[in-house]
Protein backbone atom coordinates (compact mmCIF):
# COMPACT_ATOMS: atom_id res chain seq x y z
CA UNK A 1 0.00 0.00 0.00
CA UNK A 2 1.61 3.30 -0.73
CA UNK A 3 1.40 6.19 1.62
CA UNK A 4 0.39 9.44 0.31
CA UNK A 5 1.40 12.56 3.10
CA UNK A 6 -1.00 15.31 0.93
CA UNK A 7 -3.21 17.57 2.95
CA UNK A 8 -6.00 19.85 1.48
CA UNK A 9 -7.67 22.23 3.53
CA UNK A 10 -10.30 24.34 2.46
CA UNK A 11 -11.17 27.17 4.41
CA UNK A 12 -14.83 29.53 4.10
CA UNK A 13 -14.64 31.30 7.30
CA UNK A 14 -13.05 34.35 7.52
CA UNK A 15 -12.67 37.18 10.51
CA UNK A 16 -15.68 36.48 12.52
CA UNK A 17 -15.05 32.19 12.82
CA UNK A 18 -12.88 30.61 15.06
CA UNK A 19 -13.15 27.30 12.57
CA UNK A 20 -10.29 29.86 10.32
CA UNK A 21 -7.91 29.76 13.22
CA UNK A 22 -7.90 26.15 13.46
CA UNK A 23 -7.99 25.22 10.24
CA UNK A 24 -4.83 27.25 9.86
CA UNK A 25 -3.76 25.84 13.41
CA UNK A 26 -3.92 22.20 11.83
CA UNK A 27 -2.32 23.05 8.55
CA UNK A 28 0.99 24.20 10.67
CA UNK A 29 0.36 21.07 12.39
CA UNK A 30 -0.07 18.73 9.41
CA UNK A 31 3.28 20.28 8.14
CA UNK A 32 5.37 19.87 11.36
CA UNK A 33 4.16 16.50 11.09
CA UNK A 34 5.85 16.13 7.41
CA UNK A 35 2.64 16.80 5.47
CA UNK A 36 2.19 18.69 2.61
CA UNK A 37 -0.19 20.80 2.70
CA UNK A 38 -2.16 22.62 0.56
CA UNK A 39 -4.96 25.49 1.72
CA UNK A 40 -7.71 26.55 -0.40
CA UNK A 41 -9.57 29.98 0.30
CA UNK A 42 -12.76 30.44 -0.97
CA UNK A 43 -15.59 32.62 0.27
CA UNK A 44 -14.48 34.86 3.02
CA UNK A 45 -11.54 32.94 3.80
CA UNK A 46 -9.43 34.87 0.67
CA UNK A 47 -9.40 37.88 3.39
CA UNK A 48 -7.13 35.87 5.73
CA UNK A 49 -4.24 36.60 2.67
CA UNK A 50 -4.71 40.15 2.11
CA UNK A 51 -1.91 41.97 2.69
CA UNK A 52 -2.07 43.92 6.62
CA UNK A 53 -5.86 42.07 7.06
CA UNK A 54 -4.63 38.87 9.26
CA UNK A 55 -3.20 41.05 11.77
CA UNK A 56 -6.16 43.07 12.92
CA UNK A 57 -7.93 39.63 13.37
CA UNK A 58 -7.80 36.66 16.43
CA UNK A 59 -10.61 34.53 16.37
CA UNK A 60 -9.50 32.23 19.40
CA UNK A 61 -7.37 34.03 21.40
CA UNK A 62 -6.40 31.21 22.92
CA UNK A 63 -4.36 30.38 19.46
CA UNK A 64 -1.55 32.14 18.34
CA UNK A 65 -2.70 35.09 16.33
CA UNK A 66 -3.45 34.04 12.51
CA UNK A 67 -1.32 36.08 10.86
CA UNK A 68 2.05 34.39 12.39
CA UNK A 69 0.26 30.80 11.79
CA UNK A 70 0.30 32.30 7.90
CA UNK A 71 3.66 33.58 7.96
CA UNK A 72 4.98 30.31 9.60
CA UNK A 73 3.04 28.04 6.92
CA UNK A 74 4.35 29.75 4.16
CA UNK A 75 7.64 29.87 5.92
CA UNK A 76 7.84 26.02 6.12
CA UNK A 77 6.85 25.20 2.78
CA UNK A 78 2.90 25.47 2.50
CA UNK A 79 0.72 26.53 -0.15
CA UNK A 80 -1.92 28.54 -1.14
CA UNK A 81 -4.42 29.37 -3.33
CA UNK A 82 -7.30 31.23 -3.59
CA UNK A 83 -10.47 30.91 -5.79
CA UNK A 84 -10.42 33.40 -8.93
CA UNK A 85 -13.99 34.09 -8.94
CA UNK A 86 -13.99 34.72 -4.62
CA UNK A 87 -10.80 37.42 -5.28
CA UNK A 88 -12.46 38.88 -7.77
CA UNK A 89 -16.12 39.48 -6.37
CA UNK A 90 -13.85 41.24 -3.53
CA UNK A 91 -11.39 43.46 -5.98
CA UNK A 92 -8.14 41.72 -4.88
CA UNK A 93 -5.89 40.92 -7.24
CA UNK A 94 -2.79 38.99 -6.77
CA UNK A 95 -0.75 42.65 -5.47
CA UNK A 96 -3.22 43.21 -2.98
CA UNK A 97 -2.38 39.08 -1.52
CA UNK A 98 0.49 38.27 0.87
CA UNK A 99 3.81 36.93 -1.26
CA UNK A 100 3.46 33.45 -1.87
CA UNK A 101 -0.08 33.02 -2.21
CA UNK A 102 -1.87 32.15 -6.04
CA UNK A 103 -5.21 32.97 -7.51
CA UNK A 104 -5.96 29.89 -9.39
CA UNK A 105 -8.37 27.61 -10.16
CA UNK A 106 -10.08 24.74 -7.48
CA UNK A 107 -8.61 22.67 -10.55
CA UNK A 108 -5.47 22.29 -8.65
CA UNK A 109 -6.75 21.04 -5.77
CA UNK A 110 -8.94 18.77 -7.81
CA UNK A 111 -5.31 17.70 -9.41
CA UNK A 112 -4.44 16.98 -5.70
CA UNK A 113 -7.31 14.99 -4.60
CA UNK A 114 -6.94 12.69 -7.46
CA UNK A 115 -2.81 12.00 -6.43
CA UNK A 116 -4.71 10.79 -3.08
CA UNK A 117 -4.76 14.16 -1.08
CA UNK A 118 -6.77 13.82 1.81
CA UNK A 119 -9.23 16.58 2.66
CA UNK A 120 -10.51 18.74 5.08
CA UNK A 121 -13.13 21.97 4.74
CA UNK A 122 -13.82 24.70 7.60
Amino acid sequence: MSQNNKLVIVVTRGFDDERSSVAWSIANSGISTGLEVTMFLVSSGVDWVRKGAAGAAQPNPLDPPVSEMIDNFLASGGNVLICPPCAKVRGYSERELIDGVSITSSTVMHELIKEGARALSF
